[in-house]
């Protein structure tokens, strides 16, 4: 079993960060204080940590014919839980950087993918294997 993995990050404002990881991903709250939310997020823990100049790093490598923001963070979910997601966030009509598609078609480690932000710039990208073998294929 893989361990869940832990990742603090900085936000400009803890409601909009409530609203939008507990509400529009659907992330269960555990602890908070005035500074900080801890999140479910499919079973890793994230932290919003209350940074009122945070500001969104505008970095983007080339993969695939798409800008990806640097840096970026997210979770390998299964096909279907990725399709939920996608269509979460798009009937919330949060915008996709990268809209959901299908990335190295018909090569190895070909996965489905999507790019969005949260309300302080934080990129995140979802991605699912119809192969989970396929995770780090060359």
């Amino acid at each position: 079993m893989i361990r869940p993995f832990h990742l603090a990050f900085p936000v400009h404002d803890l409601a909009a960060a409530r609203a939008f990881y507990g509400g529009t991903m659907g992330c269960a709250e555990g602890r908070s204080s005035d500074s900080w939310i801890d999140f479910d997020l499919f079973g890793h823990q994230i932290v919003a940590h209350l940074d009122p100049a945070a500001k969104p790093v505008a970095v983007e490598n080339a993969v695939d014919g798409h800008s990806v923001p640097v840096p970026h963070f997210g979770v390998v979910l299964t096909m279907p839980d990725w399709q939920k997601l996608a269509d979460r966030v798009a009937a919330a009509g949060v915008p996709f950087g990268i809209a959901p598609y299908v990335r190295f078609k018909g090569q190895p480690g070909e996965q489905a993918t999507m790019f969005f932000r949260d309300p302080s710039g934080n990129a995140l990208e979802f991605k699912a294997f119809a192969d989970d073998a396929m995770l780090f294929a060359t």
